[in-house]
C-alpha cells in the first residue's frame, strides 16, 4: 500500500516510520513546507528499513501523491502547553484551504485520513473542501483515547489491554465519553469483573482513569512538547485495517447525519474499516447518564464546525 503524509513534523515522521517498521505501508511519500526537514526524516527512516521490511520512503511534492491509496494529513499548529485542540482552530482551517485542493487533484482516489486537531472539525473541513464521498473521509477520532482507556484498565486489572473491550466516543478532546457501561473484559463487565479478582473499580479509581485518559495529551505535551508515538500507533493501526481489508470497528471520527440530536458533524463512534474506508457505522448501547454526555460533546463539536465553515472562502 502507498500512503502519503502530508507534514513531516513529530507526528508525520514518527507515523512514516511506525509504517515502515510494521511493514503496513509498501511505499511512504512524505511532504512538507520545509523540503528538508521532509528529506532528513525520510532518509533517516529508510536506513532503518534493513531491520524491518524492505520497504520505500522518500521526501516528494504532491505530484507524488499519484496512486496513493491513504494521505494522511498531520500538518497544522501544534498545540501548546495550555492550550486546547480547538485554540488550533483559524490556522488550521487556513492550512487545509491549501493542502486538501493539492491531494485532490493529484490523488482524487485516496482515502483522506485526518490527523490535524481539532480533528473531528478538521475531518469536516476536508470533507467539504475534498467534495470527497464520505466514506472516504475520516480522523484518527478516539482510536488513541480508546488506547489509553484500555491501557489504563489493563493496568489495574492486571489483563492484556489486547483483551479488554471498552470505548471512548465523541469529541477527540475535552468533552470525550468514556464508556464505562458496556466495558467488559471475558465477556464479563469491567466493574463486576474488577469486584470478582479484588481489585474493584471504585468511584475515586474510575474518576482518576478518566483523568488520565481525557487529560493525557496536556500531561505529555508538558513533559515533552508534543504528543507522537500515540498517534502514530493509532494511525497505523488504521492503515492496516485499510490495507489488509480487514472490516475492523474503530473509533474513527466520521459524518453523521444526527447524534443525539445534533446534526451534521464528524464524532467518533464505532465504524467498520476496510480497503473502501468506512464500509459501517456502529451506534453502540450505552447508558442515559452516557448518552447525555454524548450530546453535550456533540454540541461542542457542533459549535466549532459551525465557526470553523464560516472562516472556509
Amino acid at each position: 500500500m502507498k500512503i502519503g503524509i502530508i507534514g513531516a513534523g513529530g507526528v508525520g515522521s514518527s507515523t512514516a516510520f511506525a509504517l515502515i517498521m510494521r511493514g503496513v505501508a509498501r511505499k511512504v511519500v512524505l511532504i512538507d513546507q520545509n523540503q528538508s526537514r521532509a528529506e532528513a526524516e525520510a532518509e533517516d527512516i529508510a536506513h532503518a528499513t534493513p531491520f524491518a521490511y524492505a520497504n520505500k520512503i522518500k521526501a516528494g511534492k504532491y505530484e507524488d501523491l499519484k496512486n496513493a491509496e491513504v494521505v494522511i494529513v498531520t500538518a497544522g499548529a501544534n498545540q501548546k502547553p495550555g492550550q486546547t485542540r480547538n485554540d488550533l482552530l483559524a490556522t488550521n482551517v487556513k492550512i487545509f484551504e491549501n493542502i486538501i485542493p493539492q491531494i485532490k487533484k493529484y490523488a482524487p482516489n485516496t482515502i483522506l485520513l485526518i490527523a490535524t486537531n481539532p480533528v473531528d472539525v478538521m475531518t469536516k473541513v476536508a470533507l467539504n473542501i475534498s467534495g470527497f464521498p464520505e466514506n472516504r473521509v475520516f480522523g484518527s477520532g478516539t482510536v488513541l483515547d480508546t488506547a489509553r482507556f484500555r491501557t489504563l484498565l489493563g493496568y489495574h486489572l492486571g489483563v492484556s489491554p489486547k483483551s479488554i473491550h471498552a470505548n471512548v466516543v465523541g469529541e477527540h478532546g475535552d468533552s470525550e465519553v468514556l464508556i464505562w457501561s458496556n466495558a467488559d473484559a471475558g465477556t464479563v463487565q469491567i466493574e463486576q469483573l474488577a469486584k470478582d479478582i479484588n481489585k474493584p473499580l471504585t468511584e475515586e479509581i474510575k474518576s482518576e482513569i478518566d483523568n488520565n485518559v481525557r487529560n493525557a495529551a496536556y500531561h505529555i505535551i508538558s513533559g515533552k512538547g508534543s504528543t507522537t508515538f500515540g498517534i502514530a500507533g493509532a494511525l497505523t493501526r488504521i492503515c492496516q485495517a485499510i490495507g489488509s481489508n480487514e472490516y475492523a470497528i474503530l473509533n474513527v471520527s466520521s459524518l453523521h447525519n444526527k447524534v443525539e440530536n445534533i446534526e451534521d458533524i464528524c464524532i467518533s463512534l464505532p465504524c467498520i474499516i476496510g480497503k473502501r474506508g468506512i464500509h459501517g457505522k456502529i451506534y453502540p448501547s450505552f447508558s442515559d447518564d452516557e448518552h447525555k454526555l454524548l450530546e453535550k460533546s456533540a454540541q461542542t463539536i457542533k459549535q466549532h464546525t459551525d465557526i470553523a465553515l464560516e472562516n472556509i472562502k
